[in-house]
């Protein structure tokens, strides 16, 4: 698995970004990923190694062909990483809030 900033540097890239949202309505192909994009399908499968490489997506077997979908474990790091800042920031606005309160 990779670390937040390998994933958000993954991420970075609009194409990436774009079939990383795509995949949070559920699993999905290639090419149905592929459509709608402004890549060639070979590209879009590119991009989705890359996600897979970082620890974002796993694929699996369905017939003939592999279904993509968001890795909860690559999520879950990212909304870890991200919950540091929210933490931070509510904390910052109830201090401020009673600091407020103190001075009233």
């Amino acid at each position: 698995m990779a670390n937040h900033s390998e994933a958000l540097r993954t991420l970075s890239d609009p194409t990436r970004l774009t079939i990383f949202e795509r995949l949070g309505d559920g699993p999905i192909s290639v090419t149905e990923l592929a459509r709608g994009l402004p890549v060639s399908r070979p590209a879009v499968s590119q991009h989705l190694k890359v996600l897979k490489d970082a620890g974002l997506v796993f694929d699996t077997a369905s017939g003939a062909r592999r279904l993509y979908q968001l890795n909860p474990a690559g999520v879950e790091m990212l909304r870890r990483y991200f919950d540091r800042f929210w933490e931070r920031a509510l904390r910052s606005f109830k201090d401020a809030a009673e600091r407020k309160e103190e001075g009233r």
